[in-house]
């Protein structure tokens, strides 16, 4: 069982549309109360977050009948799309799901020619072993410019993906 589902289930990873939406809400609320950090601050419009209005396109991971993780690449930098808001509810960790959710990001965004890069906080550990395994590559380290709810830095480290 994986998130109350049998994995006799297949994955499956498809665009995410609006109806996805509180799915998405809940299962990142799972991430958020799993202490896993992410995302740093509970955000005051979930919604919102999760449509940011650079948004080019967005997918999300299904077990069965639940909707157990989301990407969305965003067009919001001049050089490339970013890979953002990647997250996977805590019972489907270890799956492969973020993995799928970020090769159906990437394969869409090579098929379009676009440059990619992403942004990750330095604590997820995981996430940057999932980035560094898939060929991305860093590029450096920068504070962000958000503060962590106690107010301290966050250092983010920038990947951009190897070609």
């Amino acid at each position: 069982m994986i998130g109350g589902v049998s994995v006799s289930h297949p994955l499956v990873v498809r665009p995410r549309e609006a109806s996805d939406l509180p799915a998405c809400v809940e299962a990142l609320a799972a991430v958020h109360s799993s202490g896993a950090g992410y995302p740093t601050r509970w955000p005051a419009d979930p919604v919102a977050w999760l449509t940011p209005g650079d948004l080019a396109q967005g997918w999300v991971a299904v077990l069965g009948e639940a909707v157990v993780g989301q990407v969305l690449l965003r067009d919001s930098n001049a050089h490339g799309h970013n890979i953002s808001r990647l997250f996977v509810s805590p019972a489907a960790q270890g799956a492969g799901v973020a993995a799928a959710l970020l090769d159906t990001a990437v394969t869409w965004a090579r098929d379009r020619d676009l440059p990619l890069m992403l942004e990750v906080t330095a604590h997820a550990a995981a996430a940057i072993r999932l980035y560094e395994r898939t060929g991305w590559r860093r590029t450096g380290t920068t504070v962000a410019a958000w503060t962590a709810p106690d107010g301290s830095p966050v250092d983010v480290h920038r990947y951009v993906l190897r070609p």
